[in-house]
């Protein structure tokens, strides 16, 4: 929230600097006191936080023309998979096969290197004047709550599946060590999922796609839960990632679509806020259950709340979009740009004033309604 589009790359450095600090805490002091090791631990997760959104408005508002926002989430998405398939097997090569100490000093390198990176990006992104520009920030975000809870419901089977595969694979008489491999699959049915998704334009709202999505990841939940054996295990998972992977993106656009321009960055940031609440309580929940009963129901049980929370969110957002829909257009509006445009920056604008509202017109969907 209190990122400023004229100064955001400077305040993204500052954080990612400090974070690098946290990580690297974590390698060179390994038999520090553990309050000093978890006060390092959240210095290098809360520091950088900013930067996920910030970039992600860079993206959106800066980098890359209206028609291919679609595109350029799933792009994001897309690594973003890559990551958490690669990740989790290069951590534990390097801590076990070379020293403790590398894959936090490896992390605090990479986020010195994203730092120094962010310094041949632009200084922020373009902000439009809206009549929301006089409601406060807390109120702006406030009022898209129907976006966060879909989005909470998103991310919530990865919840599931991460915590609960290990269980269900020992209830199945299948060796634990398959959940590594079969949690890359999930990873890389995502990155398949988002090129899928920016490779060409849906039909439908976003908010009916997003049901639709998280339907078909429900489905494919569930069917982890009664498939008995490792090869149908393995193909649900692949397919639950290939639609969350869509289900997540629309999340993203769907903010662009409630949100003003000025407030985007917090907005993702929330998002990321409430995605990592959904993951916890339906985490939670799920092991709770483990305690009685077994890890089929209690992914079971875990499938149900997540199709409450896609309810929920869905008609909220029915409610915000025909609140939307009646107010009155805002009379004078202009756009304000970032003060290192110069000239290109009232072309951009310009172009962006001019943008057709209403049907998608792009590869990917609805990437142009409401920015």
């Amino acid at each position: 929230m209190r990122v400023r589009p004229e100064r955001a790359r400077r305040q993204m450095s500052a954080g990612l600097v400090v974070g690098a600090v946290g990580f690297a805490g974590l390698g060179v002091l390994p038999g520090a006191p553990a309050w000093l090791l978890a006060g390092c631990a959240f210095l290098a997760g809360s520091a950088p936080a900013a930067s996920a959104g910030g970039l992600r408005s860079m993206l959106t508002g800066r980098l890359v023309p209206k028609h291919a926002v679609a595109q350029a989430l799933s792009v994001e998405s897309m690594l973003m998979s890559g990551i958490w398939a690669v990740s989790p097997a290069l951590v534990t090569g390097l801590a076990l096969g070379v020293a403790p100490w590398v894959p936090p000093l490896l992390a605090a390198g990479l986020v010195l290197a994203a730092a120094a990176g962010l310094w041949l990006l632009p200084e922020g992104w373009d902000v439009e004047e809206s009549a929301a520009e006089g409601r406060s920030m807390l109120r702006l975000l406030g009022g898209a709550w129907p976006v966060y809870v879909t989005g909470a419901a998103s991310i919530s089977l990865l919840a599931l599946a991460e915590l609960l595969l290990p269980a269900l694979l020992e209830q199945r008489s299948i060796g634990v060590g398959w959940s590594g491999p079969l949690l890359s699959l999930f990873a890389l049915g995502s990155a398949v999922g988002a090129f899928l998704y920016g490779a060409r334009s849906w039909p439908g709202r976003l908010r009916t796609r997003s049901v639709v999505l998280m339907g078909g990841v429900s489905a494919c939940a569930t069917l982890v839960a009664l498939i008995p054996d490792t090869a149908g295990i393995a193909l649900a998972l692949t397919a639950a990632g290939v639609l969350q992977a869509g289900a997540i993106i629309t999340r993203n656009l769907a903010l662009q679509e409630v949100l003003p321009s000025s407030a985007l960055a917090a907005g993702y940031s929330v998002m990321y806020a409430a995605a990592s609440a959904g993951y916890a309580v339906t985490g939670s929940a799920a092991g709770a259950l483990l305690e009685v009963t077994t890890p089929d129901r209690a992914i079971l049980a875990g499938v149900v709340l997540t199709l409450v929370m896609v309810a929920v969110g869905a008609w909220g957002e029915g409610r915000l979009g025909r609140r939307t829909a009646a107010e009155p257009p805002a009379a004078g509006t202009s756009s304000a740009k970032s003060p290192a445009r110069g000239g290109a920056a009232a072309a951009a604008s310009g172009a962006v004033a001019a943008r057709p509202e209403g049907p998608a017109v792009g590869g990917g969907g609805d990437a142009e309604r409401g920015l």
